[in-house]
């Protein structure tokens, strides 16, 4: 009997395949430094059975409708925003996710983009290293202080609970905005959007990508921001609006941002926003620890393993 051919497009250790290679045939894209195209990741869904995709890979609805035996698509990631789930639910095909193991890790890399943008240590750091460090000055690379500063959260899922632990041991003052009022979330206070983007000395954005959160931060809301508020994105690219967001960094609108991801990933090197020297950027490294990232692949395999032995598919979001 044939077994279903599952095609993991990203490079993986063998060793991390071992669990679930006795269940099917593996296809697996081999550069371990570069994404899979688009266009090779769609010949590849053509003939898969089972997709284990990474946020890179775009399931359209139309890559759904040329993927005639597609059952099921393990998306390592706790955001889907790649798949039209959707298109997936009208093909019957099953789609997981990673959930509850990036949290914490997503927390402190947003806190530490926080942090690189408040104290200007990119900037610093490539100045030292391209031989453009002098000497010490009394206003010299001056940053600001985060302690005992305001820290909005948009966006207060289980990240934005952690980020807002980690505040407090900086003696921040935490608002927060949400669909929904959380009683207990470290001692934040809720504000509406507009409430918040004025009172806030720095932002962090956590929301998910979805229709009403696309351009959630343009022109308009970075209007009413402080000039001396920053800009955190650790979310998804699109969330803020690139072009705005240039444009609000050159004029002073806002005094600095930073984003750990972007509208298009890899970003390209001549991205305006990587022009700027208040401009923090990171290349998509919210969950990268190694604890972590290996806690995403079992997520997916003990989800695999349940579909291969017909049992209740865990992390399930189709």
């Amino acid at each position: 009997m044939q077994k279903p051919l599952l095609w993991v497009t990203f490079h993986l250790p063998q060793e991390l395949l071992e669990p679930i290679k006795s269940y099917v045939d593996v296809k697996m894209w081999q550069d371990p430094e570069f994404d899979m195209p688009q266009d090779e990741f769609e010949a590849a869904a053509q003939e898969a059975d089972i997709l284990w995709t990474v946020v890179s890979n775009r399931v359209t609805a139309d890559v759904i409708k040329r993927a005639p035996k597609l059952k099921m698509i393990a998306n390592l990631a706790v955001g889907y925003n790649n798949i039209d789930t959707e298109a997936a639910t009208e093909a019957g095909i099953i789609v997981t996710n990673t959930p509850d193991v990036l949290a914490d890790t997503t927390a402190d890399l947003a806190f530490l983009l926080m942090m690189m943008a408040a104290r200007r240590t990119l900037e610093g750091a490539r100045a030292l290293y391209q031989g453009q460090w002098k000497g010490w000055q009394v206003l010299g690379m001056t940053g600001m202080d985060i302690h005992h500063k305001t820290l909005g959260i948009i966006g207060m899922g289980t990240i934005g609970e952690l980020v807002a632990k980690r505040a407090t041991g900086f003696d921040m003052n935490v608002i927060y905005h949400n669909r929904h009022e959380k009683p207990n979330a470290y001692g934040a206070q809720y504000r509406s959007k507009e409430d918040l983007l004025r009172e806030a000395d720095f932002i962090i954005v956590l929301t998910p990508l979805t229709p009403a959160t696309r351009n959630l931060i343009t022109k308009e809301e970075l209007a009413l921001m402080k000039k001396s508020a920053m800009l955190i994105n650790v979310a998804r690219g699109g969330i803020v609006n690139e072009d705005d967001l240039y444009e609000a960094l050159i004029k002073g609108d806002i005094l600095a941002a930073a984003s750990d991801v972007f509208v298009e990933e890899p970003v390209p090197t001549k991205h305006p926003l990587l022009t700027l020297a208040n401009f923090t950027a990171l290349p998509h490294l919210g969950s990268a620890t190694v604890e972590t990232r290996l806690g995403m692949v079992s997520r997916n395999v003990e989800s695999l393993l349940a579909y291969f032995n017909k049992h209740s598919i865990p992390f399930r979001v189709v």
